[in-house]
């Protein structure tokens, strides 16, 4: 069990949040409970991100910023503390991926992260992290913060058609998740089209992969497998991933199929079938 005493506050983000939360309550004489009060939650909430045995949340470091005065220094550092979570072979992504002003994806199984769903990535996450669903799935919503920004990236998803069919997490949450597809459809920035069976071979038949550009640096082309990702700016594999990314954009359904489709597996597959 962790020990505040011994807590390194340079061993984590979230280490140095949980060291930095009890000095600055200290500081201002309160003990965990009275903290609690303040903020409306129990001060056993307190202790455990004070230990690193629970991950606060942006709304929980909001009320400590306004309750210690302490000028957001909590709320900045909630990018730190979820991004931290984040796998480590993908953390670099994920910080390519705030940066850039376009994103390019084919899911061959999956919705795109930014996409996804609170029940949905909490399914995908437990699978083989049971134990750190919360945080997990916690951080990998953080990421969608991206699509709110008052200049958000352009986002061009091209889905198998097997991602709508792929059952994750139950019927009700996969109607939740496609709901959320279809939200997007008015989007000026969300563009998703629908790759659907019946156009056999494809360009894309090894799998998954991304492509980001940016307003000042190299375009970057990506790709994971189970436990690590491959990441590069070579010219010829932009080149030819990004002319095989324009034949799935080709062959796949228009956004406006592509939403008619969605929304009759929506129902058909997922709706109340009493």
């Amino acid at each position: 069990m962790a020990n505040i005493q011994s807590l390194d506050p340079s061993a984590s983000p979230l280490d140095y949040y949980g060291w930095e939360l009890r000095r600055q309550r200290e500081a201002h004489g309160l003990k965990q409970h009275q903290l609690g009060e303040i903020i409306f939650c129990t001060g056993s909430l307190i202790g455990q991100i004070e230990t690193t045995k629970k991950i606060p949340t942006r709304d929980f470091s909001e009320r400590v910023d306004a309750a210690l005065g302490t000028d957001g220094v909590f709320s900045r550092l909630m990018g730190l503390v979820l991004r931290s979570q984040l796998p480590t072979w993908f953390q670099p992504y994920a910080d390519m991926e705030a940066r850039a002003a376009y994103i390019s994806t084919f899911q061959a199984q999956l919705v795109y992260g930014l996409l996804q769903t609170e029940g949905y990535a909490r399914a995908l996450v437990g699978v083989d992290h049971p134990n750190r669903v919360d945080e997990m799935t916690a951080a990998r919503l953080d990421r969608q913060r991206v699509l709110g920004r008052e200049n958000p990236p352009a986002l061009w998803i091209v889905l198998s058609e097997a991602a709508l069919l792929q059952e994750v997490g139950g019927r009700d949450v996969m109607h939740e998740q496609l709901a959320r597809l279809l939200a997007f459809r008015n989007d000026p920035w969300v563009q998703i089209q629908v790759l659907p069976f019946t156009v056999g071979q494809h360009t894309a038949m090894m799998g998954s992969f991304n492509l980001l550009r940016f307003d000042d640096d190299p375009d970057l082309f990506y790709v994971e497998s189970y436990d690590q990702s491959h990441m590069t700016a070579n010219p010829s594999v932009i080149k030819e991933r990004s002319v095989g990314y324009a034949r799935l954009q080709a062959t796949a359904l228009s956004p406006e199929d592509s939403a008619t489709l969605i929304a009759r597996v929506m129902e058909e597959r997922y709706g109340d079938q009493s």
